[in-house]
């Protein structure tokens, strides 16, 4: 379980000073507690007012190498979210190689350090990796072509990974599974779970996730098992941008998944595909409202890590075991 001893206002108030402190004395701050009800857009607009251009400047550099990096970063926010609150747990160990997190996209995983880094270079330990990881999926969106909106920020990093990610949604699931999960997390209105599947709309997927039982997805299978390293694109119309197409194509029974296709026939669900399918606009404002609300789920309580793979206690073992060998 995941344990700390101080509150978020704590934090709060030697954020100013925390430029000024040493990387050992800021790993023994007091941790924060993991209540969301004080996040907000402008946490960081003192302690580091130039965040939002560091990480959107690094998120559209990635993207220019490549694009799937936005797919990339939203399913690591998602599976971050969903199981202990947004904590940036994903990217510590053993929930980084377990279950389905064995296979999130690397350089997703290693642009969220690479921008801690430059986020710390520039303001010192004040960002925590979940926010990184907020930040960075929201502007991957945007420059996708999908909406832009305000983040709420403040958020802290776990102390540990999750050991059980097992209520994460796999390709297979049924909606009524889907309705279940996210209602567990506050995401009780049916447009949460559709909007939020509307990232599929830049996914990609092994040639064994596809359904497989009709006509038209017995076609992908053919297709995509004659080249076995092939990945699906879950939007078959426009996969790299981030667009209302992938709604389009459930319309039509082009969902590759079935939990993708499902959305489009079951009634609690059926109609919303219909209007984020005809009306983009609509799918853009229930996303970031929707995003925004899977954002603030709460965590455990955490701390602000200097490393986003490795909890501050393990960052001051390794340096003080470099300066142990530095010494003799």
């Amino acid at each position: 379980m995941k344990v700390a001893t101080s509150t978020r206002g704590i934090v709060v108030l030697i954020g100013s000073v925390l430029l000024i402190v040493s990387a050992s004395a800021a790993s023994n701050m007091p941790l924060a507690t993991g209540d969301t009800a004080s996040l907000s857009a402008d946490f960081h607009a003192a302690s580091c007012p130039q965040l939002e251009s560091i990480v959107r400047a690094a998120v559209q550099a990635a993207r220019a190498v490549n694009v799937q990096v936005t797919a990339g970063l939203l399913r690591i926010f998602f599976h971050d979210c969903l199981p202990e609150g947004c904590d940036a747990s994903i990217l510590l160990e053993p929930e980084l190689s377990t279950g389905p997190n064995q296979s999130l996209q690397k350089n997703a995983v290693d642009l969220i350090e690479a921008i801690r880094a430059k986020v710390h270079a520039a303001c010192g330990p004040t960002v925590s990796c979940a926010d990184i990881i907020a930040l960075a999926t929201r502007d991957a969106v945007a420059l996708a072509g999908g909406p832009e909106f305000a983040m709420p920020l403040g958020r802290t990093d776990s102390l540990e990974g999750a050991d059980d990610v097992s209520m994460l949604p796999g390709p297979d699931s049924d909606v009524d599974s889907l309705l279940t999960i996210f209602n567990s997390r506050a995401l009780s209105d049916p447009a949460d779970v559709v909007a939020l599947s509307g990232g599929h709309t830049v996914g990609k997927a092994s040639c064994g996730f596809i359904r497989n039982n009709d006509q038209f997805s017995q076609s992908l299978v053919k297709q995509c098992n004659a080249s076995p390293s092939k990945k699906q694109s879950l939007d078959t119309i426009t996969p790299d941008v981030f667009d209302n197409k992938y709604f389009v194509a459930l319309k039509a029974r082009h969902g590759v998944f079935v939990s993708d296709q499902g959305l489009a026939d079951h009634p609690r669900t059926s109609g919303l595909v219909t209007t984020f399918a005809a009306n983009q606009t609509a799918f853009f404002a229930q996303f970031a409202k929707s995003f925004v609300k899977m954002g603030s789920i709460p965590g455990p309580a955490g701390e602000i890590r200097r490393n986003c793979f490795r909890p501050n206690s393990r960052v001051d073992m390794d340096a003080g075991s470099f300066g142990a060998v530095a010494d003799e």
